[in-house]
């Protein structure tokens, strides 16, 4: 297997490997010796809050771990946004940038994940405001790498009509529907994609967010309602 590198914060990172050499030890590994690899591969896996204690100590190793579990969940949130992968990794790098920044002041009360996608979505959405970038994919994440994956990351907007071709109508549409999206403010598409695309709950938005309960609703709502409004012309 070959040696993957991570970039992390401008540096090519490269796991450790070993390799036999001539003037080592082969043969039967001792009993004590097999005991400590059993007990290695045993150790539970540290989660978010432990590896992020750990990065805030100075663990490179634990920081890599959180770059492997969120880089492509923070690359995908990102490029849906702004519909551009050079962007998007220009902001998902900055995203994590900034993570390492500021890793010990993450308050482990959080979940990691809201804390490291609220710094990718409020960068987003000032990237947004000052670009004004108006294109969105509805098919599904750029990562999928499966059918089922690809459909399983597809916005699907809900909606009050009664046929039950409706659904297929507007994913034929889906020029018409992208445009849509990209007249909804920032803020709207924001919670639009992480309500109807990445699945989170209203709570989860907020705290994603930190809005209150009440606004997430309140934005949701509305941009449903723009979007039945900008397509009912063409619906």
């Amino acid at each position: 297997m070959g040696t993957v590198a991570l970039h992390v914060v401008g540096c090519s990172v490269a796991p450790e490997t070993g390799r036999r050499g001539a003037g080592q030890i082969r043969g039967p590994v001792p009993n004590q010796a097999w005991r400590g690899t059993r007990t290695t591969l045993e150790s539970p896996v540290p989660d978010d809050r432990a590896l992020a204690a750990q990065a805030a100590q100075g663990s490179e190793k634990a920081f890599r771990e959180l770059l492997r579990r969120y880089e492509r969940p923070v690359f995908s949130l990102i490029y849906r946004m702004v519909r551009d992968r050079g962007i998007a990794e220009d902001l998902s790098q900055e995203t994590f940038i900034r993570t390492f920044n500021a890793i010990a002041s993450y308050n482990p009360g959080y979940k990691f994940s809201s804390w490291i996608f609220k710094i990718a979505h409020n960068l987003t959405i000032d990237h947004l405001r000052k670009k004004r970038i108006d294109t969105i994919s509805i098919h599904g994440s750029p990562d999928a790498v499966t059918p089922d994956e690809q459909a399983r990351t597809r916005l699907v907007l809900e909606s009050t009509y009664e046929r039950p071709d409706a659904y297929v109508e507007n994913i034929e549409l889906g020029g018409q529907i992208e445009a849509a999206i990209a007249r909804l403010r920032p803020e709207y598409r924001a919670v639009t994609l992480l309500r109807h695309v990445e699945g989170y709950s209203y709570q989860e938005i907020a705290d994603i967010l930190e809005l209150p309960l009440g606004t997430v609703k309140t934005y949701i709502h509305r941009a449903r309602l723009e979007l039945k409004a900008a397509l009912a012309p063409i619906t």
